[in-house]
């Protein structure tokens, strides 16, 4: 059997795929990261391989003047996406395909950091996300995007009303956290310092809902993933 390939772009170390390293292996395919910043992005590479995985970071997609990369990021998600490659995006993952399909992202009303639910719409309960109807997943964001045209909505918040969204079976884009290994919220409660400190928020609170809810999401997580690869055009 040919394994694929599947690339992730990193912006930050602690903020990787997680959890679903052993689910991409299981479902035959490879994994390499490209750190995104250091130097210019494998644009051939990006187009090319057969799952392209954009994770988090705590940058904003509009702050293109301060972070000029995330330019010729967008361009090159946006030309994979008008391709109708396989695409996955995560917090600003989701928002930076978002902005690639035109939609606006912006500071949203208020942070959302922490352990919470997220309330599925009815064809999310027949999608991949179904697996974590009724769990608390892992929120890290401050900035919001508006649904691009064209896309489905499956997932919201009070604050948030757009969570996640699918363009036809070969993109799905969220702005919650199902890949973080709860074993790892340590990296993350060090990495985000400044930030939780911003927010009045205790790390010592994460790091309990990272042991009573960790578990649950990282196996739904799995789920989720495993499902839409199953899923995905052949």
């Amino acid at each position: 059997m040919t394994r694929k390939q599947a690339l992730a772009l990193r912006h930050v170390a602690f903020e990787d795929v997680g959890v679903w390293a052993e689910t991409l292996d299981a479902a035959g395919y490879d994994l390499a990261y490209v750190e995104v910043g250091p130097r210019p992005l494998p644009l051939d590479r990006l187009q090319a391989c057969d799952l392209l995985i954009v994770l988090g970071a705590p940058i904003g997609v509009y702050e293109t003047e301060a972070y000029p990369l995330l330019i010729e990021e967008i361009a090159a998600i946006k030309r994979r996406l008008a391709a109708r490659r396989p695409t996955l995006g995560v917090c600003l993952g989701a928002q930076l395909m978002a902005a690639a399909l035109g939609a606006r992202v912006a500071p949203g009303p208020g942070k959302e950091i922490g352990y919470a639910p997220v309330e599925l719409l009815p064809a999310a309960k027949a999608s991949p996300l179904a697996a974590i109807e009724g769990l608390s997943v892992l929120h890290w964001h401050g900035d919001a995007f508006d649904l691009p045209s064209g896309a489905e909505r499956l997932a919201g918040t009070a604050l948030c009303p757009n969570q996640a969204f699918r363009l036809g079976g070969w993109a799905l884009a969220l702005q919650f956290h199902v890949e973080a290994d709860p074993e790892a919220i340590e990296s993350w409660l060090i990495g985000h310092t400044v930030e939780l400190g911003k927010a009045g928020i205790d790390p010592r609170t994460i790091r309990a809902d990272a042991l009573r809810y960790g578990p649950a999401v990282a196996a739904a997580g799995r789920r989720v993933l495993e499902t839409w690869l199953a899923e995905l055009p052949s």
